[in-house]
């Protein structure tokens, strides 16, 4: 907007307030003293786009954001912690305190903390845990466990989870939060309406989106379909803590059924052309990384995960010259997603 404002059009502006009986040009006292000035009010001028810029919601970001949404009474999600089950084993009898650390066996390890204290009746015992830090990253799985922090208890009782760690979420983005001010402002929830159950839905820790279907079984009934924040199935918790909020907010009389969405896994067969020295494991990898990120996308938003894109997926990978015999669940078509279904990473086999 201020574009316009360069140092030299502030200085021809501030040099055009000078009486001409004083010496103007480039070099004279009055251009030296006025020079710095309009370098530093040019930027003053930069600043100034950027602060007007936050002031709106579809460019903001971060904590005017949150100021921004926090008018509507729409506040960003914080990040969920993880939670799981783990096996401790050691001496008999030992005392295995609550806030016990516990760590993957990774460069950057992730933290856990268990929930209770325990003791080793027979050298065993199973204690909840949670991640020490909220987000997605305490979602792991079996067996990632190897340990305790370094303490008095580490090298002496050994620490393992059988079942994976679930719960965990990110704090919700700038991008995830903008789209539930703008459903606030653009979409009114009164009364109980279909609006308004997907406001609720989406307000729940661990929830990115949700599906409302009123009269779904009948008069009075609603049936609402959660999708996680890593766009699948959301687990167990994040279901009863949306039903429970859900139900604390709902009028009256509404028969409210709230659950996960229904995975559909896409397995994708292939016999590839690799470049002189590629790696099927490395390509694979890659190829379930972009999968993914294709099939988080068209969650709640594209039903037809499509044969055409799977295929140049698998030929933007640069170690792939070519591929023969591609299939997704056995076809070479189009699959088709139910409403209230989502697709997710199945088996990739690539030979």
């Amino acid at each position: 907007m201020y574009e316009y404002k360069t140092p030299e059009a502030i200085l021809e502006a501030m040099l055009e307030d000078v009486d001409d009986s004083i010496d103007k040009r480039e070099g004279s006292v009055a251009y030296d003293l006025l020079y710095p000035s309009a370098i530093e009010l040019s930027l003053a001028y930069v600043e100034l786009d950027a602060v007007m810029m936050l002031a709106f919601a579809e460019t903001t970001e971060g904590q005017w954001l949150d100021l921004r949404a926090g008018e509507f009474g729409v506040t960003r999600k914080a990040a969920a912690k993880s939670e799981g089950i783990v096996t401790l084993t050691g001496p008999e009898g030992t005392i295995v305190p609550v806030d016990t650390l516990l760590m993957t066996d990774d460069e950057e390890p992730v933290y856990f903390l268990t929930k209770d204290e325990v003791v080793l009746t027979g050298g065993m015992a199973t204690v909840t845990a949670e991640s020490q830090d909220g987000g997605e990253d305490g979602n792991i799985l079996a067996g990632r466990i190897t340990s305790l922090a370094p303490g008095d208890l580490s090298g002496v009782v050994m620490a393992t989870n059988a079942l994976a760690f679930s719960g965990g979420a990110d704090a919700e983005s700038d991008k995830e939060l903008l789209g539930r001010l703008k459903d606030r402002v653009q979409k009114p929830a009164t009364s109980g309406n279909a609006n308004h159950y997907l406001q609720w839905a989406r307000e729940v820790v661990g929830v990115s989106d949700a599906k409302v279907y009123p009269l779904w079984a009948g008069p009075g009934t609603v049936k609402v379909v959660l999708l996680s924040s890593d766009r699948k199935a959301p687990n167990q918790t994040i279901i009863n803590a949306a039903t429970t909020y859900i139900e604390s907010q709902r009028p009256f009389g509404a028969a409210v059924t709230v659950t996960g969405v229904v995975e559909v896994p896409i397995n994708v067969t292939a016999t590839l052309t690799l470049q002189a020295g590629g790696d099927i494991l490395a390509v694979k990898a890659e190829f379930e990384t972009a999968l993914d990120e294709y099939l988080e996308g068209l969650a709640f938003r594209d039903t037809i995960v499509r044969y055409s894109r799977i295929a140049n997926l698998l030929l933007d990978i640069p170690d792939v010259l070519d591929y023969s015999g591609l299939t997704i669940n056995g076809g070479t078509a189009n699959i088709a997603i139910p409403d209230g279904q989502v697709a997710i990473n199945g088996t990739v086999t690539l030979t």
